[in-house]
């Protein structure tokens, strides 16, 4: 049973302030709640332990994929083998952050994963500053989370010129357009690269400028001016690049290739994002604690979760019962996609019967936990929670 606790002051003022209007919700039901979860120092330190397993589980499924050329079965485009072996071979292209969604770690239950959000996670703002900032405003301590969130992404930015002494500590932040909530995502992390030395420039992806030889460039509105990042950080899918924007991909593959520029996330986490690791890590540790059954059928003698290889925010998933029968399921535009399935795993719940999936950022370390709750699937409509360490 997961603990909520009532704060007196909610979030409302501290979003309109920032320009986060977005977080306030589109309905009658605010985004972020005006309560926290309780959660011990023993969970906590079950869901650090856990990620930090868990990643290096995935780095192992990821040399097994490319040792035995699993791309087809990960549902990769072709265009973007070359990339993600020339990416994972370079310890240069590192991996920023990723956000792994568990169940469990509540009351008895052990803390298993649900999948790994390696490319473009979002829950950044809400996770490194909302939750934090929510504490303070009532008067509670902000040390009293599991959260160095922003702190973890300043160092991991260090990090990132130490390995590329080469490079002009240069990035450009790029987003689609009309998405409000990623803008807020990568404006965190501007802030944090801008901590860590870099200089950073932000631009929509149509209006970025891509050239073979030379590298990613964007023009200065007021001078006209083409500027040459050395960085470029993508809140786009690489799935998206390789399916829709395949000279994209092309030329990002010289780019890096040329060491032209280093591409964040790199290419390799796109291994990662797949459903289809789920599989590749159960086959590799089977039984292990912190995993769940995944096949790439129905598990006849399980309820299991029916999941297509790239959605997002639960989009086509699908609860079974054991003869495979249909008990719940979310809409979505990814139905054509092939899936996997996962062993059922109820999230805990609240006295309400409220579902909860954890959130825990990895940024070279586990780092940050946020709470999104809603029903038995969490999909667009979840709110986000934060969370105090008792």
């Amino acid at each position: 049973m997961v603990e909520i606790r009532t704060l007196v002051d909610g979030p409302e003022r501290a979003f309109q302030k920032a320009g986060w209007d977005w977080m306030l919700g589109t309905d009658t039901v605010p985004y972020v709640v005006n309560a926290v979860a309780v959660v011990s120092e023993e969970q906590a330190a079950q869901y650090y332990a856990a990620a930090n397993t868990l990643y290096e589980m995935f780095v192992e499924a990821g040399q097994y994929v490319i040792d035995n050329h699993l791309f087809k079965d990960l549902g990769i485009p072709e265009n973007l083998i070359e990339l993600i072996k020339l990416s994972w071979e370079d310890e240069r292209n590192i991996h920023l952050y990723g956000r792994f969604d568990l169940a469990g770690g509540f009351g008895n239950d052990q803390v298993k994963l649900i999948e790994f959000n390696a490319d473009t996670a979002t829950c950044i703002p809400e996770t490194a500053v909302v939750q934090w900032a929510h504490l303070r405003m009532n008067g509670l301590d902000e040390a009293q989370q599991f959260n160095t969130l922003y702190e973890s992404l300043a160092d991991q930015f260090r990090y990132l010129k130490e390995v590329n002494p080469d490079l002009t500590p240069s990035i450009l932040f790029s987003t689609m357009r009309d998405y409000p909530e990623d803008e807020t995502n990568v404006a965190v992390l501007a802030a944090a690269a801008q901590e860590a030395g870099f200089d950073t420039e932000f631009a929509y992806i149509d209006d970025v400028e891509f050239s073979n030889g030379e590298g990613i460039f964007f023009q200065d509105p007021t001078t006209g001016n083409f500027i040459r990042f050395d960085f470029w950080f993508k809140l786009v899918p690489w799935e998206y690049i390789g399916f829709d924007e395949p000279e994209l991909a092309t030329m990002l593959t010289e780019i890096v290739r040329n060491r032209k520029a280093v591409v964040l996330n790199p290419a390799y986490t796109l291994l990662f994002q797949s459903k289809y690791i789920l599989k590749v890590l159960w086959d590799l540790y089977p039984y292990h604690p912190h995993l769940l059954q995944t096949e790439r059928y129905a598990i006849p003698h399980k309820q299991s979760v029916s999941k297509v290889l790239f959605g997002r925010e639960g989009a086509n998933v699908s609860i079974l019962e054991k003869g495979g029968d249909v008990i719940e399921t979310a809409a979505g535009e990814y139905g054509e996609q092939k899936k996997i399935y996962q062993e059922y795993f109820p999230f805990p719940t609240d006295e309400e019967g409220k579902s909860y999936q954890a959130g825990v950022f990895h940024v070279g370390e586990a780092c940050g936990l946020g709470l999104r709750r809603g029903g038995k699937i969490l999909d667009n409509t979840a709110q986000f929670i934060g969370h105090i360490v008792e």
